[in-house]
């Protein structure tokens, strides 16, 4: 995940797409191809998501634990505005 950018969102974006589900689950990476020992931890994400048309799509990827926890910090702000509308 190295060198990703996050992306930034125009605060007048419309969303069209709806949140129905979200899974999380915390896994280890212990060996590749290419190295014996990884213990690499990691965090999978799947995101079941509606479209406007109500189809259903599923999204996964993964996010190193700073990453998560900064969207978690993320998700927990966008709550708190949330609460005030």
């Amino acid at each position: 995940m190295e060198g990703c950018s996050e992306p930034q969102l125009d605060a007048k974006a419309k969303v069209t797409n709806q949140l129905i589900d979200f899974q999380w689950k915390l896994g280890m990476a212990v060996s590749s191809d290419s190295c014996r020992s990884l213990k690499y931890p990691y965090v999978a994400v799947l995101l079941k998501v509606a479209d406007p048309s109500g189809q259903v799509k599923n999204k996964s990827f993964e996010m190193t634990i700073p990453q998560f926890q900064n969207f978690y910090r993320q998700f927990k702000e966008i709550a708190a505005v949330i609460e005030t509308v």
